[in-house]
């Protein structure tokens, strides 16, 4: 934010010395005394992400709009922020008669124009003008060969490859086939799902939708008979319950191959989706109001706008676009109501939150395991284990025991027992899901580290706790557990070196830095022991056990722990 702050203040004086050279005129004496706070406001609430304030202040100033590119320019994005992208492509247009608007924004805006018009000679002429100013090696390139490919495509009704973008180009073209109504479409979906380094399951999507418009409903309800019911994404969830309930004609209203502005408007979800992958929040969200522009229908998309602005803090503008789900959503529904209950848990607490969440419950009309699920962590993040296994219970019971997410179900509902002490349960649990999943690394850890505290099945915990350590060498929970386990069987320069490690990556963990205090104690080095029991007492974390057995420490030592 300083950063942010000491550049605008920087254009701000740059501006500044401009119009004061040239204040010989009236015009620029009038200049000087109407809008210069007015640019400036417009510059800072456009970085401070404020777009609706920024627009009140940039149309304050449209006097001087056609005369600076890159303030016009921070003018077209806010609108676009908005999602007032019809008025930025009109404001274009305004400014473009009096004096040449000629920057790759613009001329993306008006390319947008042109093909949503179906107007592709003219788009065309666009794209052209977006190559002269479009920056080499960045992504205005892929945007500019992609719009071109895509042009071309609408124009002469044939395939336009774009190669050296490795999967990217997979992609595009599995679009292109599916506008052209070629078979090779489900083709190139299904190698889509096939494909490693990242996640490509939002392509089964389109393959269903594809299939169901071909009228293949076998093959439609075989692959959604095959979606795992608590771990796929919101639209791969929504997919799944409308083919459940044979609800066909969802598919074609919100998105069909032979709409050239649908397939555009997922080219551009795209792009939005990978600006969010790299944290550019703003930008990701300025091509996903491209992408709604061009096809509002698929107002689905716009949970990638609500993740950016939870990312970023921004509540109000996180609500503004949660707003677009309602009751008849299914998952999105579900999906805007945690949102809604994630923002009161961190500004109203624990009471408040659940409240409003029973409340919504009660209205919601779709039935998923994953509500469940969701629930079920819920409860267990408020320490309520009891509701956190009957919301687990119920999950269980809603899928198959060959679904991927049954074993982790069992870990979890492992775990609460454990916290209630309920250990026979948690181990059933527990030993159950390590069967299913025999190299579970956080299921071995949570399994073995029970058993330590028990002080039970020590030689097997430790087994366990170097089989999870293989896998995850740098997770702080299993180093602290590696870590115990050498000190339960007295090898302190061992357990000393593992827990050593556990606290430079979490340095506040109460657990840790009491564990790291026996060691030390037990290494004679008494005065560091106090240093890190008192650290862990000193955690809000710390739980009431906890905070006794260190009290009780830091009194007589460890001669009650042995």
């Amino acid at each position: 934010m300083y950063d942010r702050i000491l550049k605008i203040i920087f254009i701000f004086f740059i501006f500044l010395y401009h119009s004061s050279a040239f204040s010989k005129t009236s015009e620029n004496q009038n200049f000087n005394q109407r809008y210069l706070s007015n640019y400036f406001s417009a510059l800072v609430s456009h970085e401070n992400g404020n777009n609706e304030l920024a627009i009140k202040y940039f149309n304050s100033t449209r006097n001087i709009l056609r005369d600076y590119p890159s303030y016009f320019d921070q003018y077209i994005t806010s609108l676009v922020l908005e999602n007032k992208v019809k008025e930025a492509i009109n404001q274009i247009k305004f400014f473009d008669s009096i004096n040449k608007v000629n920057n790759f924004q613009a001329n993306l805006l008006l390319t947008i124009d042109a093909l949503k018009n179906n107007k592709f000679n003219k788009a065309n002429n666009f794209i052209l003008d977006m190559e002269r100013v479009l920056i080499p090696g960045s992504y205005e390139q892929i945007i500019y060969q992609i719009l071109n490919s895509y042009n071309q495509l609408f124009l002469e009704k044939k395939i336009n490859e774009i190669e050296n973008y490795g999967k990217l180009s997979t992609i595009l073209l599995a679009f292109q086939y599916c506008y052209l109504d070629n078979k090779k479409a489900n083709n190139y979906f299904a190698d889509l799902l096939n494909l490693e380094g990242g996640d490509y399951s939002r392509y089964l999507f389109f393959y269903i939708s594809n299939l169901i418009s071909i009228k293949d409903y076998d093959m439609a309800k075989f692959l959604s008979s095959k979606i795992e019911p608590i771990t796929s994404t919101l639209l791969i969830l929504q997919t799944k319950n409308w083919m459940e309930e044979n609800n066909f004609n969802k598919f074609s209203k919100i998105f069909s191959c032979k709409s050239e502005s649908d397939i555009l408007s997922e080219i551009f979800f795209l792009i939005s989706n990978l600006y969010s992958s790299q944290e550019d929040y703003q930008m990701s969200n300025f091509y996903l109001g491209i992408s709604n522009y061009l096809n509002p229908k698929f107002k689905f998309n716009l949970s990638l706008a609500s993740e950016n602005f939870y990312l970023m803090n921004k509540d109000k503008e996180l609500k503004k676009v949660l707003n677009n789900f309602d009751k008849n959503d299914g998952m999105y529904y579900w999906y805007k109501i945690k949102k809604e209950f994630e923002i009161l848990k961190e500004t109203e607490g624990k009471e408040k939150s659940l409240s409003f969440l029973n409340t919504k419950l009660k209205n919601l009309k779709i039935q998923s395991p994953k509500i469940y699920f969701d629930l079920g962590n819920i409860y267990k993040g408020f320490k309520d284990y009891r509701k956190s296994i009957e919301n687990y219970n119920i999950a269980l019971n809603s899928i198959n025991k060959d679904s991927d997410s049954y074993a982790d179900i069992l870990y979890r509902r492992g775990g609460s027992y454990e916290r209630l002490k309920e250990f026979e349960r948690a181990d059933e649990d527990l030993l159950l899901a390590l069967e299913l999943n025999p190299d579970q690394p956080y299921v071995l850890n949570y399994l073995a580290y029970s058993w330590l505290e028990r002080k039970i099945n020590i030689d097997q915990s430790m087994q366990m706790l170097l089989k999870a350590y293989e896998q995850k060498q740098s997770d702080p929970y299993i180093i602290d557990s590696v870590g115990w386990a050498y000190y339960l069987t007295e090898d302190y320069d061992l357990a000393e070196k593992f827990l050593k490690n556990a606290l430079l990556i979490m340095p506040e963990d109460p657990i840790v830095n009491d564990h790291y205090g026996d060691v030390m104690w037990q290494l004679d080095m008494k005065l560091q022991a106090r240093y890190y029991w008192n650290a862990a007492l000193s955690s809000d974390e710390a739980e009431e056990k906890l905070i006794e057995d260190i009290n009780d420490k830091l009194l007589f030592g460890l001669k009650n722990f042995q």
